[in-house]
């Protein structure tokens, strides 16, 4: 009586198959590793451009609705120092001083409590310019700047907001009025917005539309 002979893999053929297993689920992991990074990357991205044109509409916002009135001695419409852009604008109950600012490579914005009385108007922009950016009611817009800088048109071109170039002579202020309370300077036209990261940089120009 001859017995069957029993059909089976050799110890090789085993170890071989195992590598090639080995190497496919390798490669499809690099791939789907691949696929997730990409879409992580996307999605960032997407989360970044989201935020930026929702800081930058909020910048426009703030600008279309500044308060063309030179009635509070000391509180200019727009200010811009280097570091902070100070404005007033206005708001459904009243007026805010908005304070704009870059520090440490983040973007910042502050707004003060609404107030429809000149004195605490006033005190308002001085507050603002004591600032630190630690206080609860800044906000972090942007992170990763590297410099930033305001135009403004003014005489059919652009200046550099600091250098008062192209501004309109002010009319001289009337005898009673205080040496402390200098004539307003008349707004610029508009307002260019330049920000810059190290790899890319961005300007946005706004026509004013000063509210009264």
């Amino acid at each position: 009586m001859r017995r069957c002979g029993v059909n089976g893999f050799t110890l090789v053929e085993v170890l071989v198959a195992l590598l090639i297993m080995a190497v496919l689920a390798a490669l499809s992991w690099r791939g789907v590793d691949a696929m997730v990074a990409s879409r992580d990357a996307t999605s960032q991205a997407l989360d970044r451009s989201t935020r930026l044109n929702t800081v930058i509409t909020q910048w426009q916002q703030d600008l279309e609705a500044l308060y063309d009135r030179a009635d509070v001695p000391g509180v200019p419409t727009i200010s811009f120092d280097g570091q902070s852009v100070r404005l007033v604008r206005t708001a459904p109950e009243g007026l805010r001083v908005v304070t704009w600012a870059l520090r440490s490579g983040t973007w910042q914005r502050h707004v003060s409590p609404v107030t429809t009385l000149a004195s605490a108007l006033q005190e308002h922009w001085l507050r603002s310019q004591q600032l630190q950016g630690r206080e609860i009611e800044q906000l972090t817009l942007l992170d990763g700047l590297v410099e930033w800088q305001i135009y403004y048109f003014r005489g059919n071109a652009w200046s550099n907001a600091q250098s008062g170039a192209g501004a309109a002579a002010a009319p001289a202020p009337a005898p009673a009025a205080s040496a402390a309370s200098p004539a307003a300077e008349p707004l610029p036209s508009a307002v260019r917005l330049l920000l810059r990261w190290q790899d890319k940089t961005l300007t946005r120009d706004i026509a004013l539309v000063p509210q009264s």
